[in-house]
């Protein structure tokens, strides 16, 4: 999860008059107009930046109540319904780390037996909307998406969780509804979830963690730092991510056929014997300058193995494969004399309903990075008992043992060179120790079976949706206990 913030510059939203306010003053949600007229085929890709305008100012009543009858059952019965709510803000409709974690947890709650005692309400907050997102959502998440954004709250009977990096919370450091979306004293408390891939926590940042209740964090790496960088320790929490065993379960899928979406960038694909997979935004941080370096230097041609990097942009462009074939050049890397070991590079969209077939596509999944706030696809990679290799610091150490996949020694810090956290460390994977794991992964097949599935073991017993919402449940009936 990248939590690097804009550094473009616009007009601070007023909290009084921003059009979230709807959510406690029962106007039409304009949210909620968007994602209803994008499901129903109301508007192209060619429309985006209409839509994209509508959802901000767009408020018709007649269409709310219209929606709202739709989607509304009349009971048969009375029925209980709490005067408490549990307001998430995070970017549902973006994709990314922050928007996939957010999911995970509204999808752990839903059906939890302890929320009987608040009302769950979602809105969109953070990054900018994908349309291509939205559409491959599983229809039980767009429906559960159109439920959620109708929940209305009364202010002061509610707990805001601001799920995104803290120059998004109030007031935003960039344009974006801001949270908590009015004063945070006028909230029954106000919880900041977010982490950071390096060693320290910004000053500025530390100051909006400060101005939170609670700040949760997923592990116990995250604690320590950011209590170190000078986060109260009382507000700072605990609260691991939740995977989707039951979603990234490897007997309920066959692999996905790549077809025409991957691109060969070397090698000459001929035999596609062992697969390994990576999947990243592609910056520095992930580490991509490792893995390639590693995976070419040790494997060929005759290994019959192949690399998938299933990957894109972040402040670059799409042209994938030069850049690979131009790190290669500037490289130490000699071409093995049976020829270079294949590499793939998909860069297409890959449905969220289909993410699963990709995990099954391959038979071990690899990321060197630098520094990981959570690892989201390592996660899901091992819920889906494939045999992981992954850097040996930061977010990743909360579940890899030596038992449930391959840690990769660290051989040292570094600094981070440029961008907002210029001036912090983060991990530099070893090189050399990498060869040998990805090596070794194809080599003892029965002994990477065996951690793929102790991994299935573990992330079912520790991070499972109802073993998390439990946790999560608790720390807001406390709040709420107050």
């Amino acid at each position: 999860m990248n939590s690097v913030e804009s550094n473009q510059h616009h007009v601070l939203p007023n909290p009084k008059t921003h059009p979230f306010i709807s959510k406690f003053k029962k106007i039409t949600l304009p949210l909620l107009i968007l994602i209803t007229a994008i499901s129903l085929g109301c508007f192209t890709r060619t429309n985006y930046y209409k839509v994209h305008y509508l959802k901000y100012s767009l408020i018709s009543q007649t269409l709310f109540h219209s929606i709202g009858s739709i989607f509304s059952v009349s009971p048969s019965k009375p029925v209980y319904i709490p005067s408490h709510c549990v307001l998430w803000m995070a970017p549902f409709l973006s994709g990314g780390g922050y928007s996939s974690e957010g999911w995970s947890y509204i999808l752990a709650l839903h059906n939890h037996t302890k929320i009987h005692t608040f009302r769950l309400a979602i809105e969109h907050h953070g990054d900018l909307e994908s349309l291509e997102f939205w559409e491959g959502l599983p229809q039980d998440m767009k429906n559960l998406a159109y439920e959620l954004y109708q929940t209305q709250c009364n202010i002061n009977e509610t707990i805001v969780i601001c799920h995104s990096e803290p120059g998004a919370w109030y007031p935003p450091l960039f344009q974006t509804l801001p949270c908590p979306p009015s004063f945070y004293s006028e909230f029954k408390s106000v919880i900041g979830r977010t982490m950071f891939e390096t060693d320290r926590v910004n000053g500025e940042h530390v100051e909006r963690c400060n101005r939170m209740d609670y700040v949760w964090v997923p592990t116990e790496f995250h604690k320590s730092t950011f209590i170190e960088s000078g986060v109260v320790a009382s507000k700072v929490v605990k609260i691991v991510q939740p995977i989707d065993v039951e979603f990234f379960d490897p007997v309920k899928y066959t692999p996905l056929d790549f077809g025409s979406t991957e691109k060969l960038i070397l090698g000459s694909g001929v035999s596609k014997g062992f697969v390994f997979l990576s999947i990243f935004k592609w910056e520095y941080r992930k580490g991509w300058d490792v893995l390639l370096k590693s995976y070419l230097k040790e494997f060929s041609k005759d290994d019959s193995v192949a690399l998938y990097l299933l990957t894109n942009p972040y402040h670059t462009d799409r042209d994938f494969g030069n850049k690979i074939l131009d790190f290669v050049e500037s490289s130490d890397i000699g071409e093995p004399v049976s020829g270079w070991p294949s590499v793939y590079v998909i860069d297409a969209h890959i449905a969220q309903s289909d993410l699963p077939r990709v995990y099954r596509a391959a038979d071990a999944f690899v990321l060197p990075s630098r520094g990981e706030g959570w690892g989201r696809p390592l996660v899901e990679a091992m819920s889906m008992s494939l045999p992981v290799i992954a850097t040996n610091w930061s977010g990743p150490t909360e579940y890899l043992t030596e038992d449930n996949s391959y840690p990769l020694p660290v051989d040292r810090m570094s600094e981070v060179m440029e961008g907002p956290f210029k001036g912090h460390l983060w991990a530099e994977p070893s090189e050399s120790k990498l060869r040998v794991l990805m090596r070794r992964v194809m080599d003892n097949p029965a002994e990477a079976k065996a951690k793929g599935r102790k991994a299935r073991e573990d992330m079912i017993r520790e991070f499972s949706p109802e073993i998390v919402a439990d946790i999560v449940a608790d720390h807001i009936q406390n709040i709420l206990g107050r």
